[in-house]
């Protein structure tokens, strides 16, 4: 966090001085007034500067932003980074030549990005963000590709009578199952387990 102290003949003068050595705007500058100086006679005798301190308010976005970009290159998949916000929700969308492998298998290494991300964005933030994020439209085809499972398991259970566990997943994806077959009158769905093993169970409706 960077701050400094400026000085003038008036409180906007210190606050002038103090953006343009911050090179930045009053917009994204926390402003405290130390000292509202004093003109003193004929604006000479006994007159005291204004002084101010300016410390640059840090963007949680551009911090989260800022640390996707080190973890891609460090894994050796450099990605950019489309941003898109929504009151407190952000998105943040991917884009790179090896970014399968910042997807890794069934979006678990997405997930746990995904995780970090969300700690880093909040850890500057006065009010909870929730982000999203997505690499090559992965979430919309893991959401088709799950709601596909959930029917097929759905059959299964009620052609075998039996209860059918799916594998372990997060919240959000075991959430979508749920909402996959609630309205099929023939099975129930609920989960079981603790985390990070907990998991969906679909069961065949007793007659």
């Amino acid at each position: 966090m960077k701050e400094i102290t400026a000085t003038g003949q008036t409180v906007r003068e210190a606050v002038d001085s103090a953006l343009a050595q911050l090179k930045t705007t009053e917009e994204r500058t926390e402003i405290t007034i130390v000292d509202e100086g004093k003109r003193g006679i004929l604006g000479i005798f006994g007159s005291r500067p204004a002084v101010i301190k300016a410390v640059i308010k840090i963007n949680p976005i551009e911090e989260a932003e800022k640390f996707l970009l080190q973890v891609s290159d460090k894994m050796g998949a450099p990605v950019e980074i489309e941003t898109v916000k929504d009151g407190k929700n952000v998105q943040f969308i991917l884009s790179g030549e090896k970014i399968a492998l910042l997807i890794g298998k069934r979006g678990q290494t997405l997930n746990s990005l995904q995780y970090l991300t969300q700690l880093v964005i909040n850890r500057y933030s006065d009010q909870y963000i929730n982000i999203m994020l997505d690499a090559e439209n992965y979430r919309q085809r893991r959401v088709d590709t799950l709601i596909q499972l959930a029917e097929r398991l759905a059959d299964q259970a009620i052609r075998t009578g039996k209860n059918v566990a799916l594998e372990p997943m997060p919240s959000y994806e075991r959430k979508i199952i749920h909402t996959a077959l609630v309205n099929n009158r023939k099975i129930e769905t609920f989960s079981d387990g603790n985390d990070p093993h907990r998991h969906i169970v679909i069961s065949p409706v007793k007659k």
